[in-house]
């Protein structure tokens, strides 16, 4: 068989997603793309422009009029990707305080959901692209080539995460960011379209204890597996 031309990589908040997509994505030379930093966006558009995020139909005419793309890092600071909004670079803004407390529930929006997975099926449909978020595999690309379930513990999570903020020079408790990983967890998997579950196809990979490295080599090792 040949590589899988379509890879999805679902999982919880924290658990490296993005991370690891975006190395897999450059491994093999494919697009990579993080769905949840497409709601991220639209959830830093809606703190500008000052709309609640419980308010579906200014959120869904924000998520159709934005510009939002996402393209390989072009700076050297610990991106993963850099992600502009009409031009606009808010790779990092997407990562404040205040938009993860609202991307749940803008992400849980069905009319933001449906203009985002039009788009997202859209760039799906070219083939050879690695796609993350929490409803690939279920929802945008049920009929992916492999589909990745990642996870970890939420206090691995939160420690993961606590390490990044601080990387950054934004330091926040261990017992707010578990909290807020914790509540992330609930509205996601609670949510009434497209809950974040693992696809019954999808391989599971427990990433408690493992450096980055491991979880590639891991990731990796089913891509190739699935390639033969």
């Amino acid at each position: 068989m040949p590589t899988p031309r379509r890879i999805a990589i679902d999982g919880p908040a924290g658990a490296g997603k993005s991370t690891i997509g975006a190395l897999v994505a450059e491994r093999l030379g494919y697009l990579f793309l993080d769905t949840g930093a497409m709601y991220r966006a639209v959830a830093v558009l809606a703190l500008r422009k000052g709309i609640h995020s419980e308010n579906e139909h200014d959120l869904a005419a924000v998520a159709r009029e934005s510009r939002i793309t996402i393209g390989p890092p072009t700076k050297r600071d610990g991106r993963a990707y850099t992600v502009l909004v009409g031009g606009d670079d808010v790779t990092w803004e997407i990562r404040d305080a205040a938009v993860d407390r609202i991307v749940s529930q803008v992400a849980r929006h069905p009319q933001v959901r449906d203009v985002m997975v039009a788009e997202q099926r859209r760039l799906g449909a070219r083939g050879r692209v690695v796609m993350v978020g929490r409803d690939i595999g279920t929802v945008v690309l049920p009929d992916a080539d492999l589909k990745i379930f990642l996870t970890a513990s939420a206090h691995e999570r939160a420690r993961r995460r606590g390490e990044e903020l601080a990387a950054r020079g934004d330091v926040r408790s261990r017992e707010d960011l578990l909290h807020e990983i914790l509540r992330r967890d609930q509205l996601d998997s609670e949510r009434v379209v497209a809950p974040l579950k693992a696809a019954p196809d999808a391989v599971v990979i427990e990433t408690d204890g493992h450096t980055v490295g491991e979880a590639l080599q891991h990731v990796l090792r089913v891509v190739a597996e699935r390639s033969k």
